[in-house]
């Protein structure tokens, strides 16, 4: 079968960046628009450079502290599992004991239900602990996943196990290991799972919105869904608060897309 030439391969490139770049472009071009030009149609593509729009966000929202509440459960939930998730990967992955296949069998079968399905357990040990419109309620269950174990886990094994045994002959404990020698050739997968929780976290929406009803404490997600009315909704000021909400999250990828794209490659290596 004949192979399609570079000038065919970059025409599919480039569809497909026009198909990812998209949904952006039209999201900034209708946050600045007026609602009667955003809900035209045929629709529109030129704007009317309505950017009072973006400042509408901010009196409608308390967008800084919700704003602040974001990158606070972002950062924690993404340091929670770098540390945790870490820590139970190289058990896995380098410790003997016993029943060490069938405790990673059970923390994989947790990939297989719903996250939903934890909601009304997570949503009455909150309620119990009285952690409600707090914080706390947003980090705490996101410290730890059996994905990021599962992903760190496969980069561990694949580094040369002569690692392990020249610093236990040197008399390093295997926390001392993991510190010293595992984490920092761990670098890359640290950088995909933690590039993927950053993201995950900071699109969270379903469990900030149950658990937090006071706007002061909501994220961003669950702040711009209050922006939706029951009968009408003004698509050019929601355009404009999700397009500031999505800002970080791409310039964090952008900068950070070569160390996840690696990560990412080298844990798919090894079994």
């Amino acid at each position: 079968m004949r192979r399609p030439g570079p000038l065919a391969a970059r025409t599919l490139l480039v569809l497909g960046a026009l198909a990812m770049v998209g949904p952006f472009v039209w999201q900034f071009l209708t946050s600045l628009k007026t609602l009667p030009h955003a809900t035209r149609v045929p629709p529109s593509i030129v704007p009317d450079g309505k950017w009072s729009n973006y400042t509408q966000v901010f009196r409608l929202l308390p967008f800084g502290q919700q704003f602040l509440n974001t990158v606070l459960m972002t950062a924690a939930r993404t340091l929670g599992q770098l540390l945790f998730c870490s820590m139970a990967a190289y058990a896995f992955a380098r410790l003997r004991f016993p029943g060490r296949g069938l405790l990673f069998g059970l923390f994989l079968s947790v990939l297989m239900v719903p996250p939903q399905l934890f909601i009304i357990p997570q949503y009455q040990i909150i309620a119990r602990l009285g952690w409600l419109n707090s914080l706390q309620a947003l980090i705490i269950p996101g410290l730890f996943s059996a994905f990021g174990t599962f992903l760190l886990r496969q980069f561990f094994l694949g580094l040369p196990a002569e690692l392990d045994e020249a610093a236990r002959l040197d008399g390093a404990s295997p926390l001392r290991i993991w510190w010293s020698v595992m984490l920092p050739l761990a670098r890359p997968g640290l950088v995909a799972l933690g590039i993927l929780t950053t993201l995950w976290s900071w699109n969270d929406f379903f469990w900030p919105l149950v658990v937090n009803n006071d706007p002061r404490k909501m994220t961003l997600s669950a702040g711009l869904a209050s922006l939706q009315g029951q009968f009408m909704t003004d698509y050019p000021v929601l355009m404009a608060g999700s397009l500031l909400a999505s800002l970080p999250v791409i310039a964090v990828f952008i900068v950070l897309q070569r160390q996840f794209v690696e990560g990412i490659a080298f844990t798919g290596s090894k079994n």
